[in-house]
């Protein structure tokens, strides 16, 4: 099977270390990316770690596919225990920086520790070099990039960074590279907030060697270049009309289901400002979203589909530059756009004051410095509903994307139970929900498709393949690409799913957090159906003899599952 190349480094912040160390066995068994960052956390952050903590470790992790030309595979997937949901949370963005990283002779970066000010750290494939910078306390990610590339001549591609919102600890900060681009959902900006980390730049010349098979690699490439898919045009925007008419587009913190002003804010109102084409590393298929308001002149990339729901929608607000505006707001302070649109939704609907876009963008900031109510709503929906007198649209701490498991209810099903809260990207059965391949009404005898989904994608982000690859890069294709058996990926998907799952259940993090703030037909026995297709007990928790440690002799550690089987 084929795997990422090269060693773990670990950064210790309290020490101001760096260790490279072989995980060949790891990457093996796990393939990259979320698979082998996953692991890695499963077996070397404590169960009881406070996600500000020191113990607190971040995984930053390529795989194999970054080492080609392959379109659709400029991405790299991020891990690490959430401050949002107090589980375990993997994220992937794209840009450039997966070739960088991969330059740089390694796999798999490790964070652990806390300093006592400020750092950026600065790997190259000779070493780490710890930059002490005062001076950008506070910076927005725009900042931090300009200070690099005045000091080290690198430029946003070399990068990733938190913004003001992670230095504050904010619950739903995202971790940013080349400017734009999010590692957004869970808050893993805050975790390196919390350990004083702003950036981490990636320089060098050792990229392993590794073949690509061929076909299917040109194959997807040539594809890629010719499609004519709406997605390239308007990416992720394309259907919300169709979203809008057909299902739900939630609406005014969810209290509608439809948005009269869905055209001004959809597809073609995005199209219409998009004036250059934009694409991720080596990526022939360029569905990024450059876009301009000639009017004002105001640039910004984006909106995608969920910031147009989260901003937009869900908001009230009806104007694509407004949208655009908030977008820019949350890149350029590091925030998660779906979890920050309906943090601020919910507080809109506490002020009756939906539809006041200035308010929205004014209180996204506030949350970014965590000043007056932004203190309050730094915190996420989950921990500020009570105060603001709202009900809590979250599943495990993560605020819902815009896929409404209220009329998608087998989405609703996996919102329920996935590992990392109401996440679209977990496991999702909306794609086959919205295009009639599955009723959407009800949620019995879909479990096995499910868990079979959450799997697939897994694969998909331990590759690291981008989610909008499907088309081109099918199942059959990444078996090709990876060089091994489908039903071998998707066992490696599970081994995957069942690690994030123990480790939450060791955290406490049972049946009772797999629920919904709305109801769905037969949820509760879905859930059931769900569990017996896992091999869950029937509380949701997976047995300790099921997971066997992997990393816990790498010696940077200390080993928070060396005795898994220990209650």
């Amino acid at each position: 099977m084929l795997h990422a190349e090269g060693p773990l480094l670990t950064i210790d912040l309290t020490e101001r270390s760096a260790t490279r160390t072989p995980i060949d066995d790891v990457l093996e068994s796990f393939i990259g990316g979320r698979g082998v960052a996953t692991a890695l956390a499963h077996d070397r952050i404590p169960f009881d770690a406070d996600p500000f903590g020191p113990e607190n470790r971040a995984y930053l992790a390529t795989g194999p596919l970054q080492l080609s030309s392959t379109s659709f595979t400029g991405r790299l997937s991020m891990t690490g225990l959430s401050p949002l949901t107090d589980g375990l949370v993997s994220t992937n963005a794209g840009g450039f920086l997966s070739r960088e990283f991969a330059a740089t002779g390694i796999s798999t970066l490790e964070v652990t520790g806390a300093s006592d000010e400020l750092l950026i750290a600065h790997v190259t494939d000779e070493g780490v070099e710890f930059e002490p910078v005062p001076e950008l306390a506070g910076a927005t990610v725009p900042e931090v990039s300009d200070h690099v590339a005045e000091t080290r001549d690198l430029g946003p591609e070399n990068c990733i960074a938190i913004g003001p919102a992670g230095e504050n600890r904010v619950r739903f900060a995202s971790v940013m590279t080349f400017d734009s681009r999010a590692f957004g959902r869970g808050g893993l900006g805050a975790v390196l907030g919390s350990k004083n980390l702003k950036a981490v730049t990636f320089e060098g010349d050792s990229a392993p060697e590794i073949e690509i098979p061929d076909p299917p690699e040109m194959e997807i490439h040539r594809e890629a270049a010719t499609s004519d898919d709406l997605m390239r045009r308007q990416g992720t925007t394309g259907n919300t009309e169709f979203i809008n008419e057909n299902f739900s587009l939630p609406t005014r913190y969810f209290s509608e289901y439809e948005f009269e002003s869905a055209a001004d804010i959809g597809g073609n109102a995005v199209e219409e400002k998009k004036y250059k084409k934009g694409a991720c590393s080596r990526c022939a298929y360029a569905c990024k979203l450059p876009t301009r308001d000639e009017e004002t002149g105001f640039e910004t990339e984006g909106p995608e589909f969920e910031t147009v729901y989260a901003f937009g929608s869900n908001q009230g607000v009806g104007d694509i530059v407004d949208v655009m505006k908030a977008n820019e707001l949350c890149d350029r302070f590091g925030l998660d756009t779906i979890s920050a649109g309906v943090t601020v939704a919910a507080y809109l609907a506490s002020e009756d004051e939906f539809g006041n876009a200035e308010l929205a963008r004014e209180t996204v900031e506030k949350i970014a410095h965590r000043e007056g109510i932004g203190d309050d709503l730094a915190e996420g929906v989950h921990r500020v509903h009570d105060q603001l007198g709202v009900d809590d649209y979250t599943v495990k701490g993560m605020e819902f994307a815009a896929h409404d498991g209220r009329v998608l209810h087998g989405q609703g099903l996996s919102y329920a139970v996935a590992n990392r809260g109401a996440d679209h990207m977990y496991g999702g059965l909306l794609s086959p929900e919205y295009a009639g391949e599955i009723d959407p009404e009800g949620t019995l005898g879909k479990a096995d498709l499910l868990v079979e989904h959450e799997n697939r994608n897994a694969i998909r982000d331990s590759a690291v393949v981008c989610a909008f690859a499907s088309g081109h890069i099918t199942d059959e294709r990444l078996a090709a690409l990876l060089e091994t058996d489908y039903e071998e990926l998707l066992a490696v998907g599970a081994r995957t799913i069942e690690r994030e799952r123990h480790f939450n259940n060791r955290r406490g993090i049972d049946a009772d957090a797999d629920a919904l703030p709305y109801e769905i037909p037969d949820l509760e026995a879905a859930i059931q159906e769900y569990y017996e297709a896992r091999g869950l007990r029937e509380d949701g928790t997976l047995p300790d003899d099921r997971i066997e440690p992997v990393a816990t002799d790498l010696g940077a550690g200390d080993g928070a599952a060396a005795s898994p089987a220990d209650d």
